[in-house]
């Protein structure tokens, strides 16, 4: 069987998936399944990596334009501002930005991340994190101590770190990877600059 036609087999489910999966245009992922045979796993990873590559190159450029997203939740209870930037007014509107807006406000008041990103890490909270998890592993020999921290660092990274957030609406997503995918699509650079996060009865 030939690629194009192990592809055209199952490509509207294929397709459709790999697009939720990615954000990537629907001839991207047409590309990508070709590329890899039919591959979903393979093809998922070559779109990522091109994202990836396409968001590095656009990384440098100046973000003026933008919107504040609001999202309100459990009858007022919680409530979510962020300030997410572009390159020109026109992208601002486009519905996908939109959407995307949408989308970060409501994961921030679903998962409560501390942080847009680890660059943004306050250097006082890290301090604490890394004082309890040295007190935890107080008693692993010595030489692992460092290793075993990291990896609880990591994990801890996942939780208050926006951009490294699983997606609330799509697990297998990081909030980076919708980020990276939008930004290879609009063609601009595209930035979570600031957000804040209130719920009553809390600081």
């Amino acid at each position: 069987m030939t690629q194009k036609a192990m592809v055209k087999d199952n490509s509207a489910d294929q397709v459709r998936e790999l697009r939720n999966a990615t954000g990537a245009g629907i001839m991207d992922c047409k590309r990508a399944l070709m590329e890899a045979k039919g591959d979903f796993q393979a093809a998922q990873q070559l779109l990522r990596k091109r994202g990836f590559e396409i968001a590095q190159k656009k990384s440098g450029r100046t973000t003026k334009e933008g919107q504040i997203f609001s999202y309100v939740h459990l009858g007022g209870k919680i409530g979510v501002l962020v300030e997410i930037d572009c390159e020109t007014d026109f992208v601002a509107r486009n519905s996908e930005f939109q959407q995307f807006g949408r989308d970060v406000a409501m994961q921030i008041a679903a998962a409560h991340p501390l942080f847009v990103s680890r660059e943004e890490i306050d250097p006082d909270w890290l301090e604490q994190e890394k004082e309890v998890f040295q007190a935890q592993v107080k008693d692993k020999p010595a030489k692992i101590q460092d290793q075993i921290i990291q990896g609880k660092l990591d994990k801890r990274f996942e939780e208050v770190c926006l951009l490294n957030q699983r997606f609330i609406k799509n697990e297998d997503t990081t909030i980076q990877d919708l980020l990276t995918g939008l930004i290879s699509k609009l063609g601009e650079h595209v930035v979570i600059k600031r957000f804040r996060r209130f719920e009553i009865g809390s600081e």
